[in-house]
């Protein structure tokens, strides 16, 4: 599972930095076409959470229809996201991301507009839970030599 913790954090990295250079390069922030992305070190145990929590809740999951399956993913992670956002205000003074721009957030920590974007991510976590499962083995094996 400690493999697993470790790609998800890296891969969620990766996955925000792309979205953050893209959304910012369409959205007019970044006028060049540098495409500089971003995230927080904060986010690497976020997204590395998806190893203990997500992926039993995806096994748990995998009989229902998609559209329920990306629809429990999609309250999971608002969960996660206000519970983190939460906890980093509290401990740091500050949330590392801010809705409070968009019009249905949640103090900040939450938007409700981004709900297709966490409903795709969810039902593609599956997949890459399935590959990650299937990999594991022989990540361990060379990892441990």
């Amino acid at each position: 599972m400690l493999i697993r913790f470790c790609i998800y954090g890296l891969l969620g990295w990766c996955w925000e930095v792309v979205w953050t250079a893209v959304t910012e390069k369409v959205s007019g922030k970044q006028r060049d076409w540098r495409l500089i992305g971003h995230s927080y070190l904060w986010m690497f145990p976020i997204y590395g959470l998806l190893a203990p929590m997500g992926e039993p809740i995806h096994d748990a999951l995998r009989p229902y229809f998609w559209l329920l399956r990306g629809l429990a993913y999609l309250l999971g992670i608002w969960i996660v996201e206000f519970i983190t956002g939460w906890l980093l205000r509290k401990l740091t003074g500050k949330c590392p991301w801010d809705y409070s721009q968009f019009r249905w957030n949640i103090h900040g920590i939450i938007t409700l507009e981004y709900a297709p974007v966490w409903f795709v991510f969810g039902l593609g976590f599956e997949r890459v839970h399935d590959a990650l499962v299937a990999l594991t083995p022989e990540l361990q094996r060379v990892l441990t030599g």
